[in-house]
């Protein structure tokens, strides 16, 4: 089974601005984005990638660029990589919608949460996984390694689903921009090798299989 790596994008100057931007596209990566892009594709241009996966968003997408050129890749576009569906909450400012009733559910009990004319936290997360799963079945065998860039929110309700955590904690991991967290499929669980690690990737030089825990 594979090791997959998820990548969240690099920065932009939209998430500086402290707005929900959902699937909004035309958003691009600032200088530093691009600088953090560079990073990782330095970083893993000695990994032998299988494949690289990417939300179709720009964001994503340019930050993917550096990754696959490094390794002579295309990238392949996932639409189910795409950023939760904020409905009506798009673009809205974060500070304003903390005001409202709604925003302590969003942050206690998110798996109660539905978006205003848009996806629950329970259905994002089933269409993350299930793109990822199907990126598992494509990459099947233990030293298949493949890379997967998309956004914050998904990687962590990825993590928590794969790791049996409930999805009231997602909120709980951490994701920053240019970050790599690296998860590892067996064939009965998976197991979270690093999170939210800055490259350089020393630890990715020799990928080995977890050693299943006993006790002595």
């Amino acid at each position: 089974m594979p090791l997959l790596l998820l990548i969240r994008h690099g920065e932009n100057d939209y998430v500086k601005t402290s707005k929900l931007a959902g699937q909004l596209p035309g958003i691009h990566l600032n200088e530093r984005g691009q600088k953090q892009a560079e990073a990782l594709g330095e970083g893993l241009k000695d990994i032998p990638l299988k494949a690289i996966y990417s939300s179709p968003l720009e964001r994503a997408m340019e930050t993917a660029a550096p990754i696959a050129s490094a390794r002579g890749l295309e990238i392949i576009p996932e639409p189910d990589l795409m950023d939760t569906n904020v409905g009506s909450w798009q673009g809205k400012s974060i500070k304003v919608l903390r005001l409202t009733k709604l925003w302590s559910i969003v942050q206690n009990a998110p798996s109660r949460f539905r978006f205003p004319d848009g996806e629950s936290f329970v259905e994002s997360q089933a269409r993350y996984v299930s793109a990822l799963e199907r990126i598992i079945k494509k990459h099947n065998k233990p030293q298949d390694i493949a890379a997967i860039v998309f956004h914050a929110d998904p990687i962590k309700l990825a993590v928590a689903y794969f790791l049996g955590m409930p999805l009231d904690h997602f909120q709980r991991l951490s994701c920053d921009t240019g970050s790599l967290t690296a998860l590892y499929f067996g064939e009965s669980r998976a197991n979270l090798i690093k999170l939210n690690q800055r490259p350089p990737f020393e630890f990715l030089t020799q990928p080995k299989k977890p050693k299943d825990h006993h006790k002595t």
